[in-house]
C-alpha cells in the first residue's frame, strides 16, 4: 500500500510521516512531497528509522511521482494559522495550495483515499470535491476531512476534567473543524456526567483549542503535534479498514445532507471508504440548540469552497 503525505517537510508533515514511518503496516511505502528543498532529506532521516516502510521523498517539481498510483493521499499542506488569525484568515492562501494537488490527484491517482488537513478543512473538502467533480472522479465515500484532532482533544479534556484515562473513554464530535462548528456530544460519553457550567466551559475549550496551542507558541506556529498524531490515528484507521477491518471513525465527509452537504459525522470505514454513515444519536437541548445555530456558517463555509472552483 502506497501511503503519500503531501506537505510532509512542514510540522504536521514531519509528525504524521514520522508516525506512519513506524506504525504503518509492514511493506507499505510511505511517499512525502512539499516544495521545500528538504523534503528528501527528511524521507532520508526517516528511512533510517528501523521499520519495514519504505520512504521516498519527493520535492518542487516531482509532486506526480510523489502520488503515483497512491493508495491513500493525507494533505497537510499550506500555511498554519498565527495568532490573530482565524481560519477563514488562511482561505487565501491555502484554496490555491489544495486546489493545485487535488488536479494532480485527478490526474496520478483517481481512486485513491484522500484525507485533507489543510485548514479551513470546512471549506477545503468542498474545494477537492469539485475538482473532482471537474475531472468526472468524484467518490464521495473517498474524501475526508480529517477532524480526528477535534476527537483526540475532547478525549483529553474530558478525561483531565473527570480524572479518567483518556484511552478509556469515546467523546462523539460532530459538525465541522472550526469553531462553533465543533460539537462534542457531551451527553453521550458514557458513565460520566457534566453539570451546565463544566458543558459550557468543555465546549468552549475544545471549540477553542487551536487557539490556545496557536497563542502557547507566541508565533511560533500552530497545532503540529498534536494534528499529526490525529492524522496519523485517521490513516492507520483508515488503512486497517482498507485491509478488511471493521473500523468506526469520526471525519467530515459527504453525508445524507441532513444538516449540511458535509457534516463530521460517526462512519463505518472499509475497503472502499465510507460503508456506512453512521446516527449522530440523540442530542441534548442544549446540542440540538448548539447545532442548529453553527448549520449558516458550516453551509457558508462549504459555498465558499463550491465557488472557489467554480468561478
Amino acid at each position: 500500500m502506497k501511503v503519500a503525505v503531501l506537505g510532509a517537510a512542514g510540522g504536521i508533515g514531519q509528525a504524521l510521516s514520522l508516525l506512519l514511518k513506524t506504525q504503518l503496516p509492514a511493506g507499505c511505502e510511505l511517499s512525502l512531497f512539499d516544495i521545500a528543498p528538504v523534503t528528501p532529506g527528511v524521507a532520508v532521516d526517516l528511512s533510517h528509522i528501523p521499520t519495514d516502510v519504505n520512504v521516498k521523498g519527493y520535492s518542487k517539481d516531482y509532486l506526480a511521482p510523489a502520488l503515483k498510483d497512491a493508495d491513500v493521499v493525507l494533505i497537510p499542506a499550506g500555511v498554519p494559522r498565527k495568532p490573530g488569525m482565524d481560519r477563514a484568515d488562511l482561505f487565501n492562501v491555502n484554496a490555491g495550495v489544495v486546489k493545485t494537488l487535488a488536479e494532480e490527484i485527478v490526474q496520478q491517482c483517481p481512486n485513491a483515499m484522500v484525507g485533507i488537513i489543510t485548514n479551513p478543512v470546512n471549506t477545503t473538502v468542498a474545494i477537492v470535491a469539485e475538482v473532482f467533480k471537474k475531472a468526472g472522479t468524484y467518490n464521495p465515500k473517498r474524501l475526508f476531512g480529517v477532524t480526528t484532532l477535534d476527537v483526540i482533544r475532547a478525549e483529553t479534556f474530558v478525561a483531565e476534567k473527570k480524572g479518567l484515562n483518556p484511552a478509556e473513554i469515546t467523546v462523539p464530535v460532530i459538525g465541522g473543524h472550526s469553531g462553533t462548528t465543533i460539537l462534542p456530544l457531551l451527553s453521550q460519553v458514557e458513565g460520566v456526567s457534566f453539570s451546565d457550567d463544566e458543558i459550557e466551559q468543555l465546549t468552549h475549550r475544545i471549540q477553542n483549542a487551536g487557539t490556545e496551542v496557536v497563542e502557547a507558541k507566541a508565533g511560533g506556529g500552530s497545532a503540529t503535534l498534536s494534528m499529526g498524531q490525529a492524522a496519523a490515528r485517521f490513516c492507520l484507521s483508515l488503512v486497517r479498514a482498507m485491509k478488511g477491518e471493521n473500523v468506526v471513525e469520526y471525519a467530515y465527509v459527504e453525508g445524507d445532507g441532513e444538516h449540511a452537504t458535509f457534516f463530521a459525522q460517526p462512519l463505518k470505514l472499509g475497503k472502499e471508504g465510507v460503508e456506512e454513515l453512521l446516527s449522530i444519536g440523540s442530542l441534548s437541548a442544549y446540542e440540538q440548540k448548539a447545532l442548529e445555530d453553527m448549520l449558516d456558517t458550516l453551509k457558508g463555509d462549504i459555498q465558499k469552497g463550491v465557488e472557489f472552483v467554480q468561478g
